[in-house]
């Protein structure tokens, strides 16, 4: 389990449209949250430029593409963002073993980790069904982690609810990231997401690392709600180191 500091266990998402509106927010930010994540929509808008831009901030970045390609492109993918010094890298643990065992290789000597994503969190056992995929999205996000474990991933992306059962299948070296944190209210909405957690119920049940977007993106008073996440953080790690 981690070691992190509770303000390097919030990965804030930066799903805006360009680089002038991620940076105002990485500054606005960057007293209370270490990580941020830049994912496909940014990426796409501002290329390797914003990465460079967290690194001269000294903020972590998480680059969230969730790569899933043959063995030999997500090969040569995570070498790039190893390159980029990126903290955190997404693949598609579906991309098989082949590709997964070539991803980690990529990170043996650098200062990234790979990340697997196991099943998204917007994902539903129906959905699942639908897809062709056997069982619930539990025991799918274990058939996929375990798969990653076996292939020398050590970082897995799960649903908060998830924690518990991977952390106590795959131990202590494994490094769980979530995301679909909300701070819902009664009969609030999870948008798109549909399985979602608090913080602190997700710091309780063993995750590592959260990934928070629209509940500071959208709060009256962000950095206000990220120091309340942070403070949910902190109280919960204490409670499980007691």
């Amino acid at each position: 389990m981690t070691n992190l500091s509770a303000r390097d266990r919030i990965a804030f998402a930066l799903d805006v449209h360009s680089r002038e509106e991620a940076l105002r927010w990485v500054d606005t930010l960057q007293s209370e949250i270490g990580v941020f994540k830049v994912g496909l929509q940014l990426f796409i808008s501002e290329g390797p430029r914003l990465l460079k831009d967290l690194a001269e901030r000294n903020v972590a970045c998480f680059l969230d593409l969730k790569i899933h390609d043959i063995p030999a492109t997500v090969e040569r993918a995570v070498h790039a963002a190893v390159a980029h010094q990126v903290r955190y890298v997404t693949v598609h643990a579906a991309s098989g073993p082949e590709a997964l065992r070539r991803a980690a290789s990529c990170t043996l000597q650098a200062n990234t980790k790979i990340l697997a994503v196991t099943v998204l969190t917007s994902f539903s056992d129906t959905d699942l069904e639908a897809i062709g995929m056997m069982g619930n999205a539990n025991a799918a996000a274990h058939r996929l982690a375990r798969v990653s474990f076996d292939c020398g991933v050590r970082g897995f992306v799960c649903a908060p609810l998830e924690c518990a059962s991977l952390r106590q299948e795959l131990g202590p070296e494994a490094h769980l990231v979530t995301p679909g944190i909300r701070r819902l209210n009664p009969g609030g909405s999870a948008d798109d997401q549909k399985r979602t957690e608090t913080a602190t119920t997700a710091i309780t049940h063993g995750a590592d690392l959260l990934v928070v977007g629209r509940p500071i993106r959208e709060a009256p008073d962000p950095l206000a709600s990220a120091r309340s996440i942070l403070n949910e953080i902190e109280v919960a790690s204490s409670r499980n180191a007691s």
